[in-house]
């Protein structure tokens, strides 16, 4: 079940259905309404831009993403291979960005990895090809799982927005420990992609930010 993809045509009724089960979800959806069906384009483009977005703003990480784009036209890895440290950090990647990209650059001119395969494979099994590449970790793959796959249950508890919203809406204290907020989210499975959607949503609008549509 959890390498089940959701749709547009059911993305309601699985908030619906993941929210019946909890009243603070429930809340969510009463105050904001539905969230965005997030979507991310599938391949290297928007696993540079997931990468440029660990630990650091989503605006610094658009920034870094836009220069790039600016520069070079279509983000490709052969593009990217051919750019120099001095250009990348001229679209403000720091030096371990720089590595992070120009080894999933080389993993793909190399066909070490094949990013369309993706659709025909379980979570784990991405989750296996990813993490060999240097610089990708299990918060970036669980981004792209959640955003250009939709898969279903996916909880990044290395996502601090995504954390700090689930402590707002059941009053937990920041103290609260990785295990008892792993318990929480274990009850919205196997939805658990639908709840950290709704658990955005809010933190967004509590913070009146204005995300710019990811292409």
């Amino acid at each position: 079940m959890s390498d089940i993809s959701f749709s547009e045509e059911n993305f309601h009724a699985l908030c619906d259905l993941v929210a019946r089960r909890d009243k603070d979800l429930r809340l969510i959806i009463k105050q904001y309404g539905y969230p965005p069906l997030w979507q991310r384009p599938e391949g290297f483009t928007t696993l540079v831009h997931i990468i440029l977005e660990q630990q650091v703003s989503l605006a610094s990480a658009r920034a870094a993403y836009d220069q790039l784009k600016t520069k070079i036209g279509t983000i490709t890895p052969k593009k990217v291979l051919a750019l120099t440290d001095e250009e990348l950090k001229s679209c403000y990647f720091s030096r371990q960005k720089i590595i992070y990209v120009r080894h999933l650059a080389s993993a793909l001119v190399s066909k070490e990895l094949h990013l369309h395969d993706f659709h025909e494979l379980s979570n784990e099994e991405i989750r296996a090809k990813l993490i060999a590449i240097k610089g990708i970790g299990h918060w970036t793959i669980e981004v792209y799982l959640m955003m250009v796959l939709h898969r279903c249950d996916l909880f990044p508890m290395g996502d601090i927005a995504l954390i700090n919203s689930l402590k707002e809406i059941k009053g937990l204290p920041k103290t609260t420990s990785k295990e008892e907020i792993e318990k929480i989210a274990a009850r919205w499975k196997p939805y658990q992609t639908l709840a950290a959607f709704l658990l955005w949503h809010s933190y967004i609008n509590k913070r009146n930010m204005k995300l710019k549509d990811y292409d």
